[in-house]
């Protein structure tokens, strides 16, 4: 980005008339640096209605980088102007603030900064920080705010600034400045939470970790099988060189495979959480420590699930468009041809193969509505009944259709013998397994007398247990008592 386009925020300059009550009124906030996360800061403090005082080594030759509204002066110049300041360089250049180290004394330093591993230092950087300037109140702030939310808005990115520090003052100060510029302030408690906080930016998809490798895991899995039953047959039994299958039809086969799998993945867990209670007799027993976190990642396990459902579609479309059924579809009518077949028609194939389009695109729709109402700017617009009904029910609706597009798929073949290679069976009779028992189990558990006692169960009944219960009397009059609540 030019030198002119950052001195031109993207943002508007709003609050420029604030409240005399509010921080923005006459505050003014010190930056020191002149990086781009500096130079982001202070354009975002500047539309928040801020006077902003940047220091800087070379205040002449970055002052063009900034808004007109900000003045760009010297590092010790700008110290002496506020009492709140953004210390916005790295780790490594702390030291060259310490010649301002009696400046600096009695004022809030705000640390921005992260690392560029996680748990790089024995302490963090903020930690750090106060050290050096043991006179000084360091918070913690703004380091999982990129810079291009900060002139983007906080509407185009995350709106939470986590704040820690020993000073509850300070921290105050900093969660109402965060305020005034759009942000949600949430205070992670005392310094010691700094280095958590630090480590927040370097971490990759850590919710992730475990739905990309069991999809990963079942994609080889399945990709291998078929690979044997699509490839590997023909060449040993058929002597047919059928490799050029890999790239597109086999990776087709593997991937409806995968996304029906996850997608029944998504309520299992449900079900034996569900089980656990019936048995233990109560909902304040503790899961299982497996069951927690795959309870915990049932979203992530959703999407991958849609993912996989999507690419299964575009694949299919693609499938007309290989020179490989061109050439099959030739020989097909040169076949035909030969044997003078007028009229190849096969009413059932037919009503098969229009089933079959027609449910896939159904449960694809409503996969994507999953995904869809999942993501947390739809989710917050939704109440709670509404987000239950929509990934409970209709998520449950998804696997029941997914499970007919299978059968109309595979329709007769089951009972077909040349389906099965090397003795195998076709691979959609092995995806089978685990979506009909969650269904299986989903029907058991809304039967009257098994749905009443997981209603009870989850309202806070417990299984041998007294409670106390009032019954009314012939005359109106109501009388209490004790039973077993396994009774």
């Amino acid at each position: 980005m030019s030198s002119g386009d950052m001195a031109k925020p993207l943002l508007g300059h709003q609050n420029t008339e604030s409240d005399p009550n509010t921080p923005a009124a006459g505050r003014t906030i010190g930056v020191l640096g002149s990086g781009d996360f500096a130079r982001s800061l202070a354009i975002r403090l500047v539309c928040s209605g801020f006077k902003v005082v940047v220091g800087s080594r070379n205040p002449k030759r970055k002052a063009s980088l900034f808004p007109s509204a900000a003045e760009v002066t010297f590092q010790a110049e700008a110290v002496k102007k506020t009492d709140v300041i953004f210390v916005a360089v790295f780790r490594e250049h702390y030291s060259t603030l310490c010649d301002l180290a009696d400046v600096l004394a009695g004022k809030i330093l705000v640390d921005v900064s992260n690392n560029t591993e996680i748990n790089h230092h024995k302490e963090s950087n903020a930690e750090y920080l106060a050290s050096l300037f043991p006179a000084c109140t360091v918070v913690k702030g703004f380091n999982v705010v990129s810079a291009w939310t900060l002139q983007s808005g906080a509407r185009d990115g995350n709106k939470q600034v986590l704040i820690c520090s020993n000073n509850q003052e300070a921290k105050r100060t900093v969660a109402e400045i965060a305020q005034v510029m759009g942000f949600t302030p949430v205070d992670m408690g005392c310094m010691s939470s700094a280095c958590e906080i630090e480590n927040i930016p370097l971490r990759l998809l850590p919710t992730w970790k475990i739905p990309i490798f069991l999809s990963l895991g079942l994609f080889l899995c399945f990709f291998t099988y078929n690979l044997i039953r699509q490839v590997i047959h023909p060449y040993i039994r058929e002597q047919k060189n059928k490799l050029y299958k890999i790239p597109v039809e086999v990776v087709n086969t593997t991937l409806p495979c995968v996304s029906y799998v996850m997608l029944s993945l998504v309520y299992l867990p449900g079900v034996l959480a569900a089980c656990l209670q019936l048995y233990y007799g109560t909902k304040y027993r503790r899961f299982p420590d497996w069951l927690d976190q795959w309870l915990q990642h049932r979203k992530q396990i959703g999407l991958l699930s849609f993912f996989c459902a999507a690419l299964h579609a575009v694949y299919s479309l693609c499938l007309p468009m290989r020179r490989s059924h061109r050439y099959q579809l030739i020989e097909m009518a040169a076949k035909q041809a030969m044997e003078k077949k007028t009229n190849v028609w096969v009413e059932a194939e037919v009503w098969r193969m229009e089933i079959y389009i027609s449910v896939g695109i159904i449960a694809l729709g409503l996969l994507s509505l999953l995904a869809i109402t999942s993501l947390p700017s739809i989710a917050n617009s939704l109440n709670w009944r509404e987000f239950s009904f929509i990934q409970s029910t209709l998520g449950f609706t998804a696997l029941v259709v997914s499970t007919l597009h299978t059968l109309t798929y595979g329709w007769s073949r089951a009972f077909d013998e040349n389906q099965y290679k090397f003795y195998l069976p076709p691979t959609y009779t092995l995806t089978l397994l685990v979506p009909c028992t969650v269904i299986l189990a989903k029907v058991v558990f809304n039967l009257p007398c098994i749905r009443q006692r997981l209603v009870r169960i989850r309202r806070g009944w417990e299984k041998g247990r007294y409670v106390k219960f009032v019954l009314p009397s012939a005359t109106g009059e109501y009388s209490s008592g004790e039973t077993s609540s396994n009774v």
